[in-house]
């Protein structure tokens, strides 16, 4: 307390003094109104590229995309047929196997491992050529030596219709929605809808015996078909129209093929003389990776139900499995650990089911 009766508490800094006792405080930086725009170039740069411009050039790039040469896993199929009219293995989006043997199509479930006859052909004296599953994983359609296409229901093992059209052996099937593509050695593809199994006006595509034949997810109404020996290509046709629309010479006769079911692109699988399995980006039909191994042409070709992996089958009596497709990093990561765990499994089982089906024969 002063003399003056006036506390320390009641004393007052002058504007002057707080202003000389605050702390400093840094101002926001504000570009001059004649500083050079990041877009346009220097007038004392001797580059040609605008600076905005260079920095994209030199911000970091995605990293290459590396498929692996090497199969995760490799079991034995013993006598796996070496026939490239064949197509009798297929893989559903309910993860069950479909194979087709002699005059009977059988089915592996992967979430149990049991094994069940869906057909027998042998009272028609007809057998197996080609199987496909459905978009839905409930039906499987069935081609067979007589030329017939057959669609069967899984759940009541009864047969939904039969598809007359073709003259020849049906050694490919694709489903696209409810439409079901065929390929037969009469140089025909024919589209039907199954719900009304009529050949579809203006979808019988001719000129070309197909040994696989592939829909696009990604684009509507585009078909993939491959050759053989005498052709070597693959064919891409606008179905809308029924023309095709681009061709590329694959070197080897083309025994299957796959579109990825998160990027435009396909899988091909080839026979003589180089037994390989090509990666192709569409529309570029750039090779993206080669894959070898087999011994014998690669006539089998399925996709696992995440899109991810692949199966190939080959006369050397062996089935290969192949990382070669990735969905986006966040869901990979997370499944990543079960997903291992899981296909480790399920191999194992796939093993024991072929060497049950072909010791049974």
């Amino acid at each position: 307390m002063s003399s003056s009766g006036t506390s320390i508490e009641d004393l007052r800094d002058t504007p002057d003094e707080r202003r000389a006792l605050s702390p400093y405080r840094a101002q926001p930086f504000s570009p001059r109104k004649n500083q050079q725009r990041e877009d346009t170039l220097s007038p004392y740069s001797l580059s040609p590229v605008s600076a905005k411009s260079q920095k994209l050039l030199r911000s970091p790039r995605k990293a290459a995309r590396k498929i692996s040469k090497i199969p995760f896993k490799v079991l034995d199929a013993p006598e796996l047929q070496d026939d490239f009219y064949l197509n009798l293995v297929d893989w559903s989006s309910q993860n069950v196997l479909s194979v087709g043997l002699g005059h009977c199509v059988y089915l592996w479930s992967a979430y149990t491992s049991q094994v069940t006859r869906l057909c027998d052909l042998s009272p028609d004296g007809d057998t197996v050529t080609s199987v496909s599953w459905s978009e839905r994983g409930n039906q499987v359609a069935v081609g067979t030596h007589k030329g017939l296409v057959q669609v069967w229901d899984v759940a009541s093992s009864k047969r939904v219709c039969i598809l007359n059209g073709h003259t020849a052996r049906v050694g490919a099937l694709a489903w696209n929605g409810d439409v079901l593509s065929s390929g037969s050695r009469d140089r025909l593809i024919l589209q039907r809808d199954v719900r009304t199994p009529c050949i579809i006006p203006d979808r019988r595509l001719a000129g070309t015996q197909a040994g696989a034949i592939a829909w696009s997810p990604h684009h509507h109404g585009l078909l993939a078909s491959g050759g053989g020996t005498a052709d070597r290509c693959i064919r891409f046709w606008n179905t809308l129209t029924g023309q095709p629309m681009q061709c590329v010479d694959t070197g080897s006769q083309v025994c299957n093929l796959a579109w990825s079911k998160h990027a435009s692109e396909l899988v091909s699988t080839h026979g003589y003389s180089q037994n390989q399995i090509l990666v192709w980006r569409y529309p570029l039909l750039a090779q993206v990776a080669k894959l070898t191994g087999h011994t014998y042409r690669v006539l089998y070709l399925a996709m696992s139900p995440d899109g991810e992996a692949i199966v190939t089958g080959a006369g050397d009596e062996t089935l290969r499995f192949w990382n070669v497709f990735s969905k986006a990093r966040s869901q990979k990561v997370r499944v990543e650990t079960h997903a291992h765990t899981r296909t480790h499994t399920h191999t194992l089982s796939l093993s024991f089911f072929f060497f049950f089906l072909f010791t049974a024969l």
